[in-house]
């Protein structure tokens, strides 16, 4: 059981525990996932929100397989050696977004550095397949760094996500221990590239990995400089032992504070708690910010 510096466990912490998945809209969606044969961050990453965002029917679906390139210490998706590109998997994908209904769906994926686009092609086709199967839905993605390829980035913004999300996971100081085969200034400048192409860019930081409170609010300065628009911040958990342990549980009155400094900074959307993940009430957030964003055009003509 994870715990703290000061020997805290999480399962003494009641903001940390959530229900087991049950419910009529979890076992259909669990059995939709086995149908199309795809896979889900929510159950490859053991997310603790499984049990709410199944039964709420909303899912993230994670494509190029279930079997990343890289070795993040914090992450719970297998590290290996990938199977072929699957390229009917971005039309089961969609086919399943029309079964669900879905109005918003997140998409990620694992890193595939061996393939020479990282992958773009088939994040490029899923996009257009869900357009074209189920045209009323919001498409979010949650993409990899791809390399720092210019190149590999643009083909996915040219079928035209609604939300770009690239997470930038951790403080800069962090990266050799969490994100070994990343780069921080990698990530803001897949952030920029993207925001500077006219779309609307969300990012993820963990905390509780070692970081201090002014790391993660000289990081989210850095965000608000790439004028990113979205940032979810959620405590960090450890999937097994072999991976980083919890140096620190934060508070919801702390989350809920950091939540309200990046916002007065200017990012437009800051959602943050113990069990926020990067998809987490995903469904509601473009609307808050294309919402502000309306807003604030609206006072600039008064």
């Amino acid at each position: 059981m994870a715990a703290d510096p000061c020997g805290v466990s999480k399962r003494h912490l009641p903001w940390l525990k959530v229900r087991l998945p049950h419910g009529e809209n979890y076992f259909q969606l669990k059995a939709l996932v086995r149908e199309k044969r795809l896979h889900t961050v929510c159950e490859s990453a053991s997310c603790p929100n499984i049990g709410e965002c199944w039964g709420r029917k909303t899912a993230t679906f994670m494509i190029l397989g279930n079997i990343c390139t890289r070795s993040c210490g914090f992450c719970d998706v297998m590290t290996g050696r990938p199977q072929a590109v699957d390229w009917d998997e971005p039309r089961r994908v969609a086919e399943a977004v029309r079964t669900l209904g879905l109005r918003h769906v997140v998409i990620t994926s694992v890193n595939r550095d061996e393939l020479p686009d990282g992958g773009a092609a088939i994040w490029a086709e899923t996009i257009r397949q869900v357009r074209s199967h189920h045209p009323g839905c919001t498409i979010e993605v949650l993409i990899p760094d791809f390399k720092g390829s210019a190149e590999a980035l643009y083909t996915v913004l040219e079928a035209r996500p609604d939300i770009l999300a690239h997470n930038t996971e951790t403080v800069p100081r962090l990266y050799r221990q969490v994100r070994p085969q990343a780069n921080y200034a990698q990530s803001l400048e897949v952030l920029d590239r993207a925001k500077r192409a006219g779309f609307v860019t969300k990012t993820g930081l963990m905390l509780g990995l070692g970081e201090e409170e002014e790391e993660v609010r000289a990081v989210m300065r850095d965000l608000r400089a790439v004028a990113c628009d979205i940032l979810t911040l959620g405590q960090y958990l450890q999937p097994s032992k072999r991976h980083l342990p919890v140096r620190r549980f934060y508070t919801p009155a702390e989350f809920a504070r950091l939540k309200r400094e990046g916002e007065a900074m200017g990012l437009r959307h800051v959602e943050s708690g113990p069990l926020v993940r990067s998809s987490y009430h995903a469904d509601t957030q473009l609307e808050q910010v294309e919402g502000r964003r309306t807003a604030v055009e609206g006072s600039d003509h008064c």
